[in-house]
């Protein structure tokens, strides 16, 4: 299929802001791009109450952000991890997709902004998404949350963490999670898929800036092996909530995110999966929120 418009309005929108290949840059340098391109979007829609809290973390306090709905509750809840290859973003870059999905899946959203790499490597990331997940479980009443309905979510290396979380509470037995929302995952450390071969350049994201997000991210070539950072190379997908996964055409991170979906689907997972056709990398459209809503309050109703 043919690039969506939106999404070829999307990368020229990203070239007339002058906005560099990753890997050309310092990390400094992308952050303060990342950060600048956020600010793109505009502000994000009303909803009934933000707060933003520090809670405590395995090596210190985490910033989180809370957004409530209206309503009197209790409601369900999704601990949300940010993108920008556990390098970059923060709470404000994911702050117009943590309103939408607050009012449109009709839950509270807890943005976690995690340890980023290089300063804090594999992983750091996961320990604190991880930390912050079971916080939001433990403290369930006190936020007007059910605690039989905590999900997890997030898009690119926020999937990623998401679908590492499901493995730790797993193994971990706690805490229990009704779903997770995988948007765009990282789900495997490889380059040679398909997908990677034939959108490696051009759409956005590519290959050689995963390369150097994850040269950034693992302390070793043998972290690319653990299954908190490829969470496709785990043995057993067997046992874990619900998932939703949606990968974009003109990704190089499409066909893992897809062979992820099937190996839910065959451990015995209920997994739903779409591919937005014509989209790419960060880019889906407005269609796949109001997707992630429907999937978010289906599986919250159950």
């Amino acid at each position: 299929m043919l690039l969506n418009p939106q999404a070829k309005a999307f990368l020229d929108q990203r070239e007339a802001a002058g906005a560099q290949p990753l890997h050309t840059l310092s990390v400094d340098e992308a952050r303060r791009q990342m950060n600048a391109l956020s600010a793109l979007l505009g502000p994000g829609e009303p909803v009934a109450h933000v707060e933003d809290r520090l809670i405590a973390g395995p090596d210190g306090a985490i910033p989180i952000r809370i957004y409530m709905p209206h309503g009197g509750g209790p409601f369900a809840g999704l601990v949300y991890f940010h993108g920008g290859g556990w390098v970059l973003g923060n709470l404000e870059t994911v702050d117009v997709s943590c309103r939408m999905l607050t009012n449109r899946a009709q839950c509270i959203v807890v943005s976690v902004n995690y340890r980023h790499a290089p300063e804090h490597k594999f992983p750091a990331a996961a320990d604190d998404a991880y930390a912050a997940t079971r916080w939001v479980a433990e403290h369930a009443l006190g936020l007007n949350i059910d605690p039989a309905r905590v999900a997890v979510g997030g898009s690119s290396a926020g999937g990623n963490l998401a679908a590492a979380v499901a493995l730790m509470a797993r193994e971990r037995g706690a805490p229990p999670l009704a779903f997770q929302l995988l948007t765009v995952p990282v789900t495997d450390y490889a380059f040679g898929t398909e997908s990677y071969r034939a959108n490696a350049d051009g759409y956005g994201l590519t290959k050689d800036g995963m390369v150097w997000f994850w040269n950034h991210y693992l302390r070793s070539e043998a972290d690319g092996s653990n299954p908190v950072a490829s969470p496709l190379r785990a043995a057993d997908l067997s046992g874990l909530p619900p998932a939703f996964v949606m990968t974009a055409e003109y990704d190089p991170l499409r066909d893992e995110g897809e062979a992820y979906a099937a190996r839910l689907r065959a451990a015995g997972v209920p997994v739903a999966h779409k591919r937005y056709e014509g989209m790419i990398h960060g880019f889906l459209g407005a269609q796949a929120t109001d997707d992630a809503a429907e999937q978010l309050r289906a599986a919250f109703a159950r």
